[in-house]
């Protein structure tokens, strides 16, 4: 019993004559055929360039990127942000060397990438027309006093910094952040981004920490009031995928729970209840008898020994507590 087979070319199926029979008829052998010869000749058309580049030392924008993998516009981008010296010979030709980009590639520059001029940098690297024939367009005295940037990854970022996507790409964006894109994947300084997010020794050293809630509660004030004291007094801070925390140590000195818990002083608030005042009253009291007050935070804490015998001699005096 003969086999059935399906034709390699045309996909219908046939009886096949021979064990080793591929094709349905003549006419699909023969176009096969031409097929694969056409495979070749296009194979052939598209590594010629590289082999005949790999032969010269002086290379085209043009052939710099089939040599590179890559688009003649990316090359143009790398020549302007210094990472690839060029030379040009007239207003209408330049030249790369090959062993400059296998020293580019061999430097692997996205670990350490130098701030490009869309970033405030000194001086823009792009091709201009040059009047000087011979004039190089090596750059790399332009950034010999710049400190490369080390980037991470935005992963790295959320994952460092506790924040989310959305965040880091407003902040980065707002905050002009160096950054660079490597495979789709974008790429941050990491030095501006400590900066930022304000993740540095004496924090990563911080270890308890309050969220605006807590201090709100545990300080007896407002959010407004702690918003103002943070950035007032430089309190640290840090953002946590989308929430705000402030170091509590700083909180402390600052609000003083310590001297409010503390049977010594009297809040404004304490004092005008206890002698059946106003609290202008008592501010008017403590001002005119200098009277020791501790400033915490808003309030003012008033000392009960010094408070308690002024309004004794008030009492004695006047048989009263009001402002005469």
């Amino acid at each position: 019993m003969r086999k059935t087979r399906k034709c390699a070319f045309c996909g219908k199926e046939f009886t096949c004559n021979s064990g080793s029979q591929r094709y349905c008829s003549e006419q699909c052998a023969e176009a096969a055929k031409a097929q694969r010869k056409k495979r070749q000749q296009d194979f052939l058309k598209a590594v010629q360039p590289v082999i005949d580049i790999a032969s010269q030392e002086y290379l085209t924008f043009s052939k710099a990127a089939i040599l590179m993998g890559c688009s003649r516009q990316y090359v143009y981008k790398l020549v302007n942000e210094g990472k690839l010296p060029a030379s040009r010979i007239s207003s209408r030709m330049a030249f790369i060397r090959k062993a400059d980009i296998e020293k580019m590639l061999a430097g692997n520059p996205y670990h350490r990438v130098l701030p490009t001029s869309k970033y405030k940098n000194p001086s823009s690297l792009s091709l201009k027309k040059e009047h000087d024939s011979g004039k190089s367009m090596r750059k790399e005295d332009s950034f010999q006093d710049i400190e490369p940037l080390d980037y991470i990854s935005g992963e790295d970022v959320m994952r460092i910094y506790k924040v989310k996507k959305s965040w880091l790409y407003v902040s980065a964006k707002r905050n002009n952040i160096p950054m660079c894109k490597i495979a789709g994947r974008n790429y941050y300084s990491r030095k501006h981004m400590d900066e930022l997010f304000g993740v540095t020794a004496e924090i990563e050293a911080l270890t308890e920490w309050l969220t605006t809630e807590e201090a709100v509660v545990l300080y007896s004030t407002t959010r407004e009031s702690l918003r103002t004291q943070a950035y007032r007094r430089h309190i640290p801070t840090r953002r946590e995928y989308g929430k705000t925390y402030y170091s509590k140590i700083h909180l402390d000195e600052i609000f003083r729970p310590d001297l409010k818990a503390s049977d010594a002083y009297y809040t404004t608030a304490e004092a005008a209840e206890k002698y059946g005042l106003t609290k202008s009253n008592i501010c008017v009291i403590v001002m005119k008898n200098n009277l020791t007050k501790v400033k915490v935070g808003v309030q003012n804490l008033i000392v009960k020994e010094e408070l308690d015998r002024i309004m004794a001699s008030r009492l004695a005096q006047f048989g009263s507590y009001r402002l005469q």
